[in-house]
């Protein structure tokens, strides 16, 4: 029998948000009465049903922010003990993740009590996975007993857990009797909870029944989203159990997809594939390894490196973009009210929340300008009801820096305000921001000046301030999701891993110099560059360029320059968004303002080499050294890369450790640089981050401080 002492008081529920729990006395008895066994159970209160397309927990529609995980450890592989356990439980609390799916078994119940402890919403899966006999197995009758066992062991293990709001059947083993069997079982066992089951709904969103009561796809494109969404058709609730794979520099769209998800009827967020990467570090010299990397054979090379997180838990960029977009508050002005808000001093937020206010929450507020960003200022939060908005009052002295001409955005930072079980009270959540509209930071050409440009004979830049003179920069280190069968090798068939370039003419003029070359890629297609190397005085040049990109290529991977500095141009200042990696399709965390680092540090060591460390909207930069500086400023926002590595040492590496940073910073600024997208499992980049055919032509200058006399 169970002894229980109630306080008199209606239990307050449980819920992601607010881990409600109560303590549980259990004892077992002899028949004289006597206590065998006695043990202290932490239970918590919720309801879950579906209701319509709605999934509900305690009535309230919840919105799924999620990741898959795998048992792993870099040291100890699949054996996790429970300091790794919170350590990952905390750091997805502190990047606004609320559900785990356990993909693709049950995990130790050490891990679902921290759940329940933190707060997580748990789809827990049985462990039936069957692939190559996907279209048998559950069709078989020798199987259905182990079918259903593994469910159903699942089901009675767990079903105290307040965390676990869907019970899985299991992933990938095609679908037959023997699912149905099994989510029968659980139905007539536990009907307070769901069941779900991937392929039962995968050839037909619409059927499935017996085996699912969520529509739970993998990887669609956000149109079939949009066409559930509008289906009368659609009568259960859509949670994508897994999107957005995380391979190597990937997550692109992440933004789009979101959105649709949180605000379309009957779609209800999903699971990222996923939480972290598998890579092992047997002699903990931080070098992880992958499929091949021990001389074993056969591998799966980096499938297992697709997470939104290193190994060791350090976030990548793609983290960032979740803890952005799953964030508890969001600004609720459209941008192009942005401007009269500030005017006004007052933001409207919206509270992202299902159950809290925000009393759990404090702001504080800062401006970013051209010289960096302004002292941090503590805001009155108001009391805005979950789903609800309200107005930021801003005060007088940050309505006036964030109006000044000098100011880029206004940042606003959104922290605890008490302590939690993963983190003490200030744990930031989330910096959102408004941006102001931005001018042109090249401004009119000016006049040139009597001095001739210093070509070579190639009709380059002729600097001591140069490494390398500025060139046409046509390819990247290709991604994991570039070289991903949906592309069918589109972006290698341009033949732009290798171009031979010719010098067509060079036209003299005064203080300037005009620049005609030809270059053809490997594979025949030939582009034509014409640019005109203006001198400005004061050792600054303006660059105008026109390049033509032939209607023989499909597409592209960028459009741009590529320069070298001299050794020791180790520090970077820039105008744009950071302060980590962004990229036109995955920039919704991305921070306009005034950043600085070392070059190095703008680098992300994904396992396989390829292109990384970008920032985007960049409008100005600075690189320097003691010897030297070097300033470039573009006639509008492009894409930058600043590294220790050229694209070509990118490509010849297996592993990010094999290779060794060069002391010269190679830069690149792009005026068009193709999306992410996640093409290595699911859709490619949108269409508008692609690259087409076409003549590109924009301008900006270089100027030199310190190298002549």
């Amino acid at each position: 029998m169970a002894v229980v002492r109630a306080s008199g008081l209606p239990a307050a529920p449980w819920s992601a948000e607010d881990p409600r729990r109560y303590g549980l006395k259990v004892e077992l008895l002899d028949p004289d009465g006597t206590v065998a066994e006695r043990t202290t159970l932490s239970i918590g209160f919720r309801r879950v049903e579906i209701r319509g397309r709605d999934l509900l927990v305690n009535g309230r529609r919840v919105l799924i922010q999620g990741v898959n995980r795998h048992d792993a450890d870099p040291h100890t592989g699949r054996t996790v003990g429970r300091e790794r356990m919170e350590r990952e439980l905390s750091l997805l609390k502190r990047f606004n993740v609320n559900a785990i799916r356990t993909s693709h078994y049950p995990n130790d119940p050490v891990f679902l009590e921290l759940c329940d402890t933190y707060g997580f919403y748990v789809v827990d899966e049985a462990d039936i996975e069957a692939h190559a006999y996907a279209s048998s197995l559950a069709h078989d009758l020798r199987y259905l007993p182990a079918f259903v066992d593994r469910v159903a062991r699942m089901v009675r293990r767990d079903k105290n857990h307040p965390s676990v709001i869907v019970w899985s059947l299991g992933n990938e083993s095609g679908y037959g009797p023997a699912h149905d069997a099994a989510a029968a079982w659980v139905r007539a066992f536990d009907p307070t909870r769901p069941v779900q089951y991937e392929a039962a709904i995968q050839p037909d969103w619409y059927a499935g029944h017996g085996a699912s009561d969520i529509v739970c796809p993998m990887y669609p494109v956000p149109a079939a989203l949009q066409a559930y969404s509008e289906s009368p058709d659609g009568d259960r609730p859509l949670v994508l159990c897994e999107f957005q794979y995380a391979q190597g520099n990937s997550n692109g769209g992440f933004e789009e997809v979101w959105r649709l998800l949180e605000s379309a009827p009957g779609l209800q967020g999903g699971f990222v594939w996923e939480m972290f990467d598998h890579g092992l570090d047997p002699d903990r010299d931080g070098r992880y390894r992958a499929g091949g990397d021990f001389g074993d054979q056969p591998h799966d090379g980096l499938t297992c490196i697709n997470g939104l997180v290193f190994p060791d838990l350090t976030p990548k960029p793609a983290l960032y973009e979740a803890r952005t977009l799953f964030a508890p508050l969001a600004l609720a002005a459209a941008p192009d009210r942005a401007g009269s808000d500030l005017q006004r001093g007052r933001l409207r937020l919206r509270n992202r929340q299902a159950f809290n206010d925000t009393t759990g929450l404090e702001l504080s507020a800062q401006v970013e300008t051209s010289t960096g960003p302004s002292r941090s200022v503590p805001l009155s939060c108001p009391v805005i009801g979950p789903g609800e908005e309200g107005v930021l009052a801003l005060p007088e002295t940050l309505r006036r820096a964030a109006t000044a001409t000098d100011a880029l955005a206004v940042t606003v930072i959104v922290a605890t305000a008490d302590d939690h079980p993963w983190g003490p009270a200030g744990t930031e959540l989330a910096r959102l921001q408004i941006s102001r509209p931005r001018s042109s930071a090249l401004g009119s050409a000016g006049a040139a000046v009597a001095a001739a440009v210093p070509l070579d004979a190639d009709g380059m830049l002729d600097h001591p301030g140069l490494g390398a003179a500025p060139e046409l920069s046509l390819w990247r280190a290709l991604t994991d999701n570039d070289a991903a069968g949906v592309l069918d090798h589109r972006l290698r068939r341009t033949g732009l891993f290798r171009t031979e370039r010719k010098l067509v003419s060079v036209t003299d003029g005064p203080g300037t110099a005009t620049v005609e070359a030809a270059f053809t890629a490997a594979f025949g297609h030939v582009v034509t560059h014409r640019r005109t190397i203006t001198a400005l005085g004061g050792d600054a040049f303006r660059f105008d360029e026109e390049v033509v990109l032939p209607d023989t290529f499909e597409e592209l991977p960028r459009v741009g320059l590529v320069l070298e500095t001299l050794p020791g141009f180790d520090r970077i200042a820039w105008t744009g968004l950071g302060p980590h990696e962004t990229y036109p399709d995955r920039r919704a965390s991305g921070l306009l303002g005034r950043w600085e680092s070392a070059v190095a540090d703008l680098a992300v060591p994904y396992l396989r080499p390829q292109e990384n460390g970008g920032r985007a909207e960049v409008t100005d930069l600075e690189l320097g050294d003691a010897a030297g500086r070097l300033r470039l400023r573009t006639d509008r926002p492009v894409q930058m890369n600043a590294s220790h590595q050229r694209v070509s040492d990118l490509e010849s590496a297996e592993r990010v450790w094999q290779f060794t940073p060069r002391p010269q910073t190679v830069l690149h600024l792009d005026v068009a640089h193709r999306g992410l997208g996640t093409g290595a499992l699911g859709p490619d980049t949108a269409p508008r981050f692609r690259i087409r055919p076409g003549t590109y032509v924009w301008s900006w200058e270089l100027a030199f401080d310190g190298f002549r006399d």
